[in-house]
């Protein structure tokens, strides 16, 4: 019995690593815009969508910790606090909001795929939501005020609907992968 835990166990633990990795690789496949255009959505919600809540979450938490101690796992092959802390960061740490909350949903609704759409579309308003406001303050301390309508145009309406692609993506990644991983409950 002691054997098929410890199996388990590490296979959750190389699910996680194998996801926080594929962010990092999603992160260096961009165009340099300002915040970069990447796939590190696609990679988020689909570590959640594939490792459930509980496991998703600690591989997004795993990826921002590998790019807080300066490991090249953000877009541009950058790293460090400097990055999460950037105009640009609240988007990167909105990826651990968006998987609380699907997190949440799944706890509180469920697994069904219905509720798994349902809270990526809710995980991205909070992505967007929060480096939006985090990009409002920070781009006022080092370049002045700017509105919430300026930001919105520049950070999150010209990647609606890239995201939307990539979100559908996850998507359906996460319903042909999901029956080969096995996750246990969240």
């Amino acid at each position: 019995m002691e054997h098929v835990a410890q199996r388990l166990r590490t296979r959750d633990l190389t699910a996680i690593a194998a996801c926080a990795a594929l962010m990092a690789v999603c992160a260096w496949i961009a165009l340099p815009t300002d915040p970069p255009f990447t796939l590190q959505t696609l990679a988020v919600f689909l570590a959640v969508g594939l490792l459930g809540g509980r496991r998703g979450t600690i591989a997004v938490g795993i990826y921002l910790l590998m790019g807080a101690v300066g490991l090249p796992v953000f877009a541009g092959f950058g790293g460090g606090l400097g990055i999460l802390m950037g105009t640009t960061g609240g988007y990167i740490w909105g990826f651990l909001g968006s998987a609380l909350v699907m997190w949440a949903m799944e706890r509180i609704l469920g697994t069904h795929l219905v509720i798994l759409l349902l809270s990526m579309l809710l995980g991205l308003l909070v992505c967007y939501a929060f480096g939006t406001v985090w990009y409002v303050v920070v781009y006022a301390k080092s370049a002045g005020p700017i509105s919430a309508a300026v930001a919105l145009g520049r950070c999150v309406v010209p990647f609606i609907l890239p995201d939307l692609c990539k979100l559908s993506a996850a998507m359906a990644l996460s319903v042909r992968l999901r029956p080969h991983i096995h996750p246990r409950n969240s």
